[in-house]
């Protein structure tokens, strides 16, 4: 009796554990993915949602901000005398960056080819806007952040970011 002690313990364990594979299986196929349709309108709605945030930031700090067509949002704080940046030319920066809640989690200078990439694609936009010399304060919604997933580091999930930005130099 001993010996099949052991036995009968492996032989409930093994059906125990076929059990649960059964139920998590039929609830995956009861559970339909989204289709096309519905993942764009949440999308749309996460959108609006983070519109509606950034205009009450907007208000209710009182700052005048231009919007582009992509939701850029950008005002010049300080006019500059130099040449307007062009997609292909490197720019170099002196930057800050915060989140909504006023935490800093980015500054410095850098440098980067206007229209290659390797930078938030609204801080793109947003330099093709400056002359040298100018700087300007922009706000990137998330989409042209660092979208829903974030950095993995400093910049929450869908995060919409302030960028203070001074274009130093373009070559």
């Amino acid at each position: 009796m001993k010996k099949l002690f052991p036995i009968v313990i492996v032989l409930i364990l093994f059906s125990w554990m076929g059990c649960r594979n059964a139920d998590r299986n039929s609830v995956r196929q009861n559970t339909k993915p989204l289709t096309q349709k519905q993942l764009i309108n949440f999308n749309r709605k996460l959108m609006r949602q983070e519109k509606r945030e950034i205009d009450n930031f907007i208000k209710a700090h009182h700052w005048h901000m231009r919007e582009t067509g992509t939701g850029l949002r950008y005002h010049i704080l300080v006019k500059g005398k130099g040449y307007k940046a062009h997609i292909g030319q490197i720019a170099k920066i002196r930057y800050s960056v915060e989140l909504f809640n006023g935490q800093k989690i980015y500054s410095g200078v850098k440098s980067f080819r206007i229209g290659y990439g390797g930078v938030e694609s609204g801080l793109e936009e947003g330099i093709i806007l400056l002359k040298t010399g100018e700087e300007a304060r922009f706000i990137l919604p998330s989409h042209l952040a660092y979208g829903l997933s974030g950095d993995g580091h400093k910049v929450p999930p869908h995060s919409p970011l302030i960028y203070r930005v001074e274009l130093l130099e373009l070559k």
